[in-house]
C-alpha cells in the first residue's frame, strides 16, 4: 500500500526540517534556482486552470442559481469561500503537485537508481541536504507564491460569469467581494498553501530519494508521490479549514 510507509515519510519530514533549520546557510542559490524552474512550469498551467475554474464553477454554475434569485451581484461574496479560501488553494497544490512534484520525484528517482546519492554519500557528501532541503524550500515559497496567482485568476473568472454573462454590477460585485474578504481570510490562505507545499515537497523528495527497481520503480514513485501528495493536502485542507472557522465563527456569516 502506499500509505503503508507514513511513518518513514513523517521522519524522512523532520530531518529535512531539521536540517533546514540548525544551518540555514549554503543552499540558497540552489534554492533559487529550484523556485525559477517551479516558476516556469506552473505559471501558465495555474492561470489557465484557477480562470477557468472561476467560470465555470462558480461564475456560470452558481451565477445560475443566483441569478434566478435576482442577486448575481452575490457572486462577489461567493468568491471569497469559492477562490480566496478553497478553489485557489486547492487548484494551486494540484497543479504544484502534479508538475513540480512529479518531475522532483523522477529527478530524485533517477539519481538513486544511477546511484548518484549512494556515490555522494560515500565521499561524506549529505545528500539530504544537498539535493532535497533546497527543493523542499523551493516547493514551499512556490506554493505559496502562487496561490496569490491563482486567487486573483479566481476572482476574474468569476467576475467574468457574474458581470459580462449573467448582467451583474460590476461595483456592486467588488464592493461584497471586498466586505467579505478579511486579513484572516489571506493569511491563511498563505500559510495554508504553504502547509501544502511542505506536504508536497517532503512526500515527493522522499518517494524519489528512497525509488528502487530502475526505470520501472522511478515510474511507480513518481504515481505514488502523486497519489500520497493529493490525499494528504485534501485530508489537511478539511482538517485546517474546520479548525480555522471553528476559531473564527465571524467568518461563516456574509456581508
Amino acid at each position: 500500500m502506499p500509505l503503508s510507509d507514513a511513518g518513514d515519510i513523517v521522519g524522512f519530514g523532520g530531518k529535512v526540517l531539521w536540517s533546514a533549520i540548525r544551518h540555514p546557510f549554503g543552499y540558497w542559490g540552489e534554492v533559487r534556482n529550484q523556485l525559477f524552474d517551479a516558476l516556469r512550469l506552473c505559471w501558465f498551467p495555474l492561470l489557465i486552470s484557477s480562470t477557468a475554474f472561476g467560470l465555470g464553477v462558480v461564475g456560470i454554475q452558481a451565477g445560475n442559481l443566483l441569478a434566478l434569485l435576482g442577486v448575481p451581484e452575490r457572486l462577489g461574496s461567493l468568491m471569497v469561500v469559492g477562490s480566496v479560501r478553497e478553489f485557489g488553494p486547492w487548484i494551486d497544490a494540484m497543479i504544484v503537485a502534479g508538475v513540480v512534484g512529479t518531475a522532483m520525484t523522477a529527478d530524485l528517482g533517477a539519481r538513486r537508481t544511477r546511484e548518484e546519492i549512494d556515490a555522494m554519500e560515500v565521499l561524506g557528501v549529505d545528500a539530504l541536504r544537498t539535493l532535497v532541503v533546497p527543493r523542499v524550500i523551493a516547493m514551499i515559497i512556490v506554493t505559496a507564491l502562487m496561490d496569490m496567482v491563482s486567487l486573483a485568476c479566481g476572482v476574474i473568472g468569476g467576475y467574468i460569469g457574474a458581470v459580462p454573462i449573467h448582467g451583474a454590477d460590476a461595483a456592486s460585485f467588488f464592493q461584497l467581494f471586498f466586505a467579505n474578504s478579511t486579513t484572516i481570510d489571506i493569511w491563511a490562505t498563505v500559510a495554508k498553501t504553504a502547509l501544502f507545499g511542505l506536504i508536497i515537497g517532503v512526500v515527493c523528495s522522499y518517494k524519489g530519494f528512497t525509488a528502487s527497481g530502475g526505470p520501472v520503480g522511478v515510474g511507480r514513485a513518481v504515481n505514488q508521490a502523486v497519489v500520497i501528495a493529493f490525499a494528504a493536502t485534501w485530508i489537511f485542507n478539511a482538517v485546517f479549514t474546520a479548525i480555522l472557522l471553528g476559531l473564527n465563527p465571524a467568518m461563516q456569516a456574509f456581508k
